[in-house]
C-alpha cells in the first residue's frame, strides 16, 4: 500500500512532465500553463521516488509524511517564486550569496533545504520505521547461511 502511494505522484508526475515538454510542439510554442506543469511535475516525481525508497510493507510512512510534505512545498514555492520573479535580471543585478536571486532561490531552497532536512529524518527514523529487529535477523540468518563453515 505505501508504495502504491508512493507510485501514484510518480506516475502523475511523469504524465505532468511529458503534457509540459509536449506542449512545446504546439503551434506557437509553449504556452503559459507549460511551466507549471513542469514545476508540478518535478515536484510530484521527486517526493514520489522519496517516497517510494521509504515504504516498507506493511508500514506507514510515519514522520517521514512529514518531511516529504515539506519537500513538495519547497519544490512548489522555490521553481514556482523562481518562475514568477520578473525578467529582470542583468549584470548590475543583486546577488544573494553570490548568486542572482533566481539561481539562489532554486540552488539554496530547492536544492540544499530539503538536502539538509530529508536525511536528518530518515536517519534518526530508520530503526523505528525502515529497520526493525525482524529484518536484522533476517539479515543476520542471510548472512550465516552464506558463510563457509
Amino acid at each position: 500500500m505505501a508504495a502504491r502511494r508512493g507510485l501514484t505522484p510518480v506516475i502523475a508526475g511523469t504524465v505532468a512532465v511529458a503534457v509540459a515538454y509536449g506542449s512545446a510542439f504546439l503551434p506557437g510554442g509553449a504556452p503559459r500553463w507549460a511551466p507549471w506543469f513542469m514545476v508540478a511535475g518535478i515536484a510530484l516525481t521527486c517526493v514520489g521516488s522519496m517516497a517510494l525508497g521509504a515504504a516498507r510493507p506493511g508500514r506507514r510512512l510515519g514522520p517521514m509524511a512529514w518531511a516529504l510534505a515539506f519537500a513538495f512545498i519547497v519544490l512548489i514555492g522555490g521553481f514556482g517564486a523562481a518562475l514568477l520573479l520578473p525578467a529582470s535580471e542583468g549584470p548590475g543585478s543583486r546577488l544573494l550569496l553570490g548568486l542572482p536571486l533566481r539561481a539562489a532561490l532554486v540552488i539554496y531552497g530547492v536544492g540544499w533545504l530539503p538536502a539538509l532536512l530529508l536525511p536528518v529524518v530518515y536517519a534518526r527514523t530508520f530503526r523505528h520505521f525502515t529497520l526493525d529487529e525482524t529484518d536484522l535477523e533476517r539479515i543476520r540468518a542471510a548472512r550465516r547461511a552464506g558463510e563457509a563453515p
